[in-house]
């Protein structure tokens, strides 16, 4: 089994691949995506990305309790393009009635409410915009890209225009009606 599983990720990286190569390699998940039939590493985060991850984490978490299930780097089959498409998230919200019952220990495989993507250094906002427009067209509800170094937050809807927010403007939402927070406290709790 060893063998063929160094044979999948020898052969995967840079080399199109099918969804089942990619979901049988141990690589898939956590350190890469599935993009256009390929696997592609994912920025390693830093502190502020890191710390950014583990505040939201614990917020959300608290805020969805008894409502759904927030997860970090759960990657999710999706389609893009009209192809198969596994992004691994920074985080994933999704709520009890979206998330099958006998859902095991694999992607997710429905798209969730929410997912959150933090910026890392080299990246730009421009790909996370086309990575957002890509989520939403594939069934996601909301998307938020956050900008550690500008200090915001820029919410994706798939009906409306996405909206920034940074400061001490209120962050709420129609689909989370609990959700009442600051970018800001987001950015204090993390100490950056």
């Amino acid at each position: 089994m060893m063998i063929a599983v160094e044979r999948v990720l020898e052969k995967a990286l840079g080399q199109k691949i099918s969804l089942a190569e990619f979901l049988a390699s141990p690589e898939s998940g956590d350190r890469y995506e599935f993009v256009d039939g390929q696997m592609v590493k994912k920025v390693s985060p830093k502190r502020f990305h890191a710390a950014l991850q583990g505040v939201l984490y614990r917020y959300l978490g608290d805020l969805f309790e008894g409502k759904g299930f927030v997860y970090p780097e759960w990657g999710i089959v999706l389609t893009r393009n009209k192809q198969d498409w596994c992004p691994v998230p920074d985080l994933t919200y999704i709520s009890l009635e979206r998330l099958p019952t006998d859902v095991g220990n694999e992607m997710c495989p429905v798209p969730p409410e929410l997912v959150i993507e933090i910026m890392s250094e080299g990246q730009t906002f421009r790909e996370f915009v086309v990575k957002a427009g890509d989520y939403l067209n594939a069934g996601i509800l909301r998307v938020w890209v956050i900008d550690p170094l500008n200090r915001t937050l820029t919410v994706f809807y798939a009906d409306c225009a996405p909206e920034t927010y940074r400061g001490d403007r209120l962050l709420t939402d129609e689909l989370f009606p609990d959700l009442a927070v600051t970018v800001e406290q987001f950015f204090v709790k993390a100490r950056i």
